[in-house]
């Protein structure tokens, strides 16, 4: 008896169609072009494939750093979730996956029953039993017209979707604690020249001060230097604070305690020593990033459930059986001439619901559109990304060569405006404003420098970077 149910279930598993109804998927033709040109971009010397293969640790070169990225992979929440999110996607998958076959469950009842005198027949009570013991399953539908098997595709594209949102989330996160380690050792860097110029302001005053007193400097002169005395002291507080911000930002991202040791003490001179950019931004590049690649995820899934909301205008045949034994005796049970088996099919043919298939089906066709138009928009933001990235690239070498010769100059000019304010030629005023120049143009100075390494992070991220070590473990296989 258990053999027979055993072998119903197998040829209903057997009997269900492999094809489904869904549309043949073509990948959308790429909306956005595999080139740039203009005066903000350098001609290329480094491969885009090649740029893109490059993982974390052999990109990033800086040794304080790559503690920090490896902290962040094994302690960042946001990294976590994402990974737990395949945990559950993969379920959710292996649960749409087992409606393809029959569940089987093994039963087993007892009834007592008393029936009164005035309703037995006898005249007399009587109390009847009744066991049973079998196997059997229930509601199993034959999917002739694929419709659970597209929802079952629909389902694997959600995961695999999901798993490249945990590569997008991983990418991001080093792209984040690089930028934050940036900025912490820029701010540093700042606050420095901060007390610097605090430390150089109060030697100034203190000489105008004694000139005062002197009689050769006047009050304003000395008000003047105390201002620039009192704006540097301003900074030294305002960088301060920040500093203890970027510290926060960075340990949040870590998601753990950052060792001292770790801390960026000044600006961080390079990232990487990767130097070569590419001149091409191909297609293939583009759409194996990880957004890219969960956008078509989800594409794929919508064109799946288009097979499901097809299917559902055709007979749908689900099957009950079971097989066991029954007996009025529970002694009895098992014992010979005691085999019982039921088999009931059923046959539902859609006649009128009133347009529900209908609307589904459009509905179904409406998601498919739209994952198509989101696809397409993230191929068209991605090249965007890279070619914002590579426009910085052309341009941020140019700009920091001409900040740094505005600081040489403003310097040439505030040594020489202090000297001739020294010897009594100009006023105190031209002093003040070639130091704020100075100030100002260094602070410039420092954000170019940080803006040239964030570029190079960002170079990292916008082609995908180290996109085939985030993968987590190999997809579900596909059943049948």
């Amino acid at each position: 008896m258990m053999k027979t149910t055993v072998s119903l279930a197998v040829l209903a598993a057997l009997l269900t169609g492999c094809g489904t109804m869904a549309p043949d998927y073509q990948r959308p033709a790429s909306p956005a072009p595999t080139s740039v040109s203009g005066p903000a971009y350098q001609a290329g010397n480094g491969n885009a494939k090649q740029f893109g293969d490059t993982v974390w640790r052999d990109y990033f070169s800086d040794a304080k750093l790559q503690q920090l990225i490896a902290l962040a992979l094994d302690n960042n929440r946001d990294l976590r979730v994402a990974a737990l999110n395949i945990e559950k996607a993969r379920a959710q998958y292996q649960i749409q996956r087992a409606d393809l076959f029959p569940t089987i469950n093994a039963t087993g009842s007892g009834t007592s029953k008393r029936t009164p005198a005035s309703l037995s027949g006898t005249g007399q009570p009587e109390i009847s039993h009744s066991y049973s013991a079998g196997l059997g399953f229930a509601s199993y539908e034959l999917d002739f017209f694929g419709r659970v098997r597209s929802l079952k595709d629909a389902a694997l594209e959600q995961y695999l979707a999901t798993s490249e949102a945990r590569d997008c989330t991983q990418i991001s996160l080093i792209a984040e604690v690089a930028n934050a380690y940036l900025t912490l050792g820029a701010d540093n860097e700042r606050l420095k020249l901060a007390k610097d110029t605090l430390t150089s302001q109060q030697s100034s005053f203190g000489l105008t001060q004694r000139s005062f007193e002197l009689g050769v400097a006047s009050e304003l002169d000395l008000r003047q230097a105390q201002t620039s005395v009192e704006s540097a002291r301003v900074d030294v507080a305002r960088y301060t604070g920040l500093v203890a911000q970027d510290e926060n930002a960075l340990t949040l991202l870590v998601g753990t305690t950052v060792p001292a040791d770790a801390m960026p003490t000044a600006e961080v001179d390079t990232v990487t020593a990767v130097e070569d950019v590419p001149s091409d931004i191909p297609s293939e590049v583009l759409q194996r990033r990880p957004d890219i690649q969960q956008a078509e995820h989800l594409l794929k899934s919508a064109n799946a459930n288009i097979g499901a909301a097809r299917a559902a205008f055709f007979p749908s045949i689900t099957l009950t059986a079971a097989a066991g034994s029954a007996s009025a005796r529970l002694s009895d049970l098992f014992k010979a001439g005691a085999g019982a088996w039921s088999f009931m099919p059923q046959v539902t043919l859609p006649i009128f619901d009133g347009g529900r298939n209908m609307a589904n089906l459009d509905m179904a066709k409406a998601d498919e559109k739209i994952a198509v138009a989101q696809y397409e928009k993230s191929i068209q933001s991605a090249f965007r990304e890279v070619a914002d990235a590579l426009a910085t690239r052309g341009t941020i070498d140019d700009q920091l060569k001409a900040q740094q010769a505005l600081v040489d100059a403003t310097n040439r000019s505030y040594t020489l405006s202090d000297a001739r304010y020294r010897k009594g030629v100009d006023s105190y005023l031209n002093v003040l404003d070639a130091q704020r120049s100075l100030y100002s143009a260094q602070q410039n100075l420092i954000t170019i420098r940080l803006a040239r390494q964030a570029n190079l992070v960002t170079l990292y991220k916008v082609f995908g970077g180290g996109w085939q070590q985030g993968q987590p473990e190999a997809a579900p296989a596909k059943a049948g």
